[in-house]
């Protein structure tokens, strides 16, 4: 069982953008890739299939919080991990619960030991701790595994963020330890990926990233962007998490973002994505276009029977009309909710893909520069 490889095939010339391929025991993922979210072992309101054949996700996200509270280990390893529980028979990355330790800053504890958390389901207390997180996904099963961190928000006090990531590092040591000393339980590799923290301060961001790329991990995440700061700061600090992180090993920026917030970190070098955005904005009637950005509420879509978008080939966007679906969400028909996540997880996959292409062809620069202001367009 090798470890996760990555080959890196394209670095454009005009930027840092580049195009790579992840290989996992559950197949490859070509970069850069936006990986849908399945915070309970599914992407809310789609099948397997339309992720599959519709969407043409390459690898989806599981939450190791939300798992390990419902449906619980003993149902997960039972069925041999969450590809056999939920039928994605592609490559899976699960969350160390971090950042649902950080969402529940009310109902939590930080100790050296871990965190100690109450349960939003039925108000239990739990202790997390790296070795738990480890054993946890272990049973999960997920191709790429997450180290547990703590995530600080945003502002924090300089001392507060550099404890904070001091905290994360020496969980990293924990975490990397019992890795080392269990085995993956289904059968195919598990890869674990640290996380780099330390704010909004370049000094510590950058000791971050260079305690945790001394761990020669075969990818690293940056985590602690997108917790409430400017989309300039955000940008910012991926580019600098970037420049200190090593060039062979994938880039994964943790919960970005926006279809613009995709291409201008690709444009710094990242390579893997993830965010609730696109499923979560379509529930709410934003669909993304190729075209830009529609609120199908509105009452001028009522009469437009065109297709969704004509440019993406799947069996939502090519069929259904505005008019249907504004009249489906409406009335509060749930498949109006699996249409517009399917236009939007269908259209990021699009937007990554595309990039991929022009990365290889090496326009991305130009393209980019052309297609931002059409796809931020409110329609």
């Amino acid at each position: 069982m090798p470890p996760l490889t990555f080959k890196l095939e394209k670095t454009d010339a005009l930027s840092k953008a580049r195009a790579g391929t992840i290989t996992t025991d559950h197949g490859t993922i070509q970069t850069p890739i936006f990986m849908p979210v399945g915070t309970a072992g599914t992407v809310k309101a789609l099948t397997q299939q339309q992720l599959r054949e519709d969407v043409k996700a390459e690898i989806i996200l599981g939450n190791t919080y939300h798992l390990y509270l419902r449906p619980g280990m003993e149902v997960l390893q039972s069925a041999g991990g969450l590809h056999a529980f939920n039928g994605w028979q592609k490559p899976i990355l699960t969350d160390s619960g971090g950042y649902q330790v950080f969402s529940l800053a009310a109902n939590r504890k930080i100790s050296e030991e871990g965190v100690v958390f109450q349960s939003h389901i039925d108000g239990s207390k739990h202790l997390f701790t790296p070795e738990k997180a480890m054993d946890i996904q272990r049973v999960i099963g997920g191709d790429i595994i997450m180290a547990f961190d703590e995530c600080p928000p945003y502002p924090s006090e300089y001392k507060y963020v550099k404890d904070s990531m001091e905290l994360t590092h020496r969980w990293l040591d924990r975490c990397f330890h019992q890795f080392n000393h269990t085995e993956p339980l289904y059968g195919y590799t598990q890869n674990l990926f640290p996380i780099v923290q330390g704010g909004t301060h370049k000094d510590l961001r950058k000791a971050s990233c260079e305690y945790i790329s001394a761990k020669d991990a075969v990818g690293n995440a940056i985590g602690g962007l997108s917790v409430g700061e400017p989309t300039e700061m955000i940008h910012e600090y991926c580019g600098w998490s970037c420049e200190h992180l090593p060039e062979n090993k994938p880039r994964y920026l943790m919960g970005v973002g926006t279809p613009a917030d995709l291409l201008e970190c690709i444009s710094l070098g990242v390579d893997m994505f993830d965010c609730v955005m696109p499923t979560r904005n379509g529930r709410n009637a934003m669909l993304f276009t190729t075209q830009g950005v529609i609120n199908i509420d509105n009452k001028k879509w009522e009469f437009d029977h065109a297709v969704l978008d004509p440019l993406l080939d799947n069996n939502v966007s090519s069929y259904y009309s505005k008019s249907y679906l504004r009249h489906l969400l409406k009335s509060k028909e749930i498949l109006g909710l699996t249409i517009a996540s399917i236009q939007n997880l269908a259209f990021y996959l699009w937007l990554v893909k595309t990039a991929r292409e022009k990365i290889i062809e090496g326009n991305f620069v130009s393209w980019k520069k052309e297609i931002l202001p059409i796809i931020t367009r409110r329609l």
